[in-house]
């Protein structure tokens, strides 16, 4: 990683029948990529279960998953595009200095690695689509935001706008959009387990996102997920109507 100066892990599924075909494949990128493929490389035991899933639906479809950084803060400060707001400063209770390195997370992304793969696989290299949890919802915007043209098709699971609200919304505001195909957006009603107030207005804040990308994007979906919670054994529930709704040609 050129922005950063240092090597990052990154997983790749191919197709069941990649080696059989000379054909090409649209490509998703995903954030917290150990978090994405086996329960085994997940930080806490349990992932999205998408080697599994890919496995057994033979969707045709390349998928990355970019590993976070687990120094101290760094996964804060990759996922933030901007320093902490005055938002971020109320729900938290103190003031961060975290956040910032989004731009050049994104960089990496856009200017190495995508380059990397497109030249290393059979990609549809104008049919990439982004996908992220949380913080990891809030880079993904951005990157919607930054690059319309690149990222056509976005899904977002419960996402953390709040340490970036006011820009975000400001950027969503003064973006065109008109080129995202799809975008996803999904959280629970009980993010905060015994903390309706947190999980209410967590809900609120992604609304308030979505009402803005909504009025740009002709084909945008909000899903508010009754008794979710902020943990991979609720997101990984959703992956299959995130799959079907973003890759399936009807």
């Amino acid at each position: 990683m050129t922005s950063f100066q240092q090597e990052r892990y990154v997983r790749v599924y191919l197709p069941e029948n990649y080696g059989n075909t000379d054909k090409r494949y649209p490509v998703l990128y995903i954030h917290d990529g150990q978090n994405v493929f086996e329960d085994k490389d997940a930080l806490k035991g349990v992932s999205l279960r998408l080697k599994d899933y890919l496995e057994q639906t033979k969707w045709e479809l390349i998928v990355v998953g970019i590993d976070l950084n687990p120094e101290g803060e760094e996964r804060i400060n990759e996922y933030c595009p901007w320093k902490h707001g005055e938002l971020s400063r109320q729900i938290l209770g103190y003031e961060s200095t975290a956040g910032g390195n989004g731009e050049a997370y994104l960089d990496f992304i856009v200017h190495e690695l995508k380059p990397l793969i497109d030249r290393k696989y059979r990609t549809l290299s104008y049919e990439t689509a982004m996908a992220g949890i949380s913080l990891g919802g809030l880079i993904t915007t951005y990157a919607a935001c930054r690059y319309p043209h690149l990222f056509k098709k976005i899904a977002v699971l419960s996402p953390a706008y709040f340490r970036n609200q006011e820009e975000i919304e400001n950027l969503i505001q003064q973006s065109d959009l008109s080129s995202i195909e799809k975008f996803y957006m999904d959280i629970g009603t009980n993010e905060v387990p015994g903390d309706d107030v947190s999980s209410k207005l967590f809900l609120d804040l992604s609304k308030r996102v979505f009402d803005l990308l909504d009025n740009q994007i002709e084909d945008a979906k909000f899903q508010q997920i009754e008794k979710a919670e902020h943990h991979y054994s609720f997101f990984k529930e959703r992956i299959p109507n995130i799959f079907t709704y973003l890759f399936s040609e009807e």
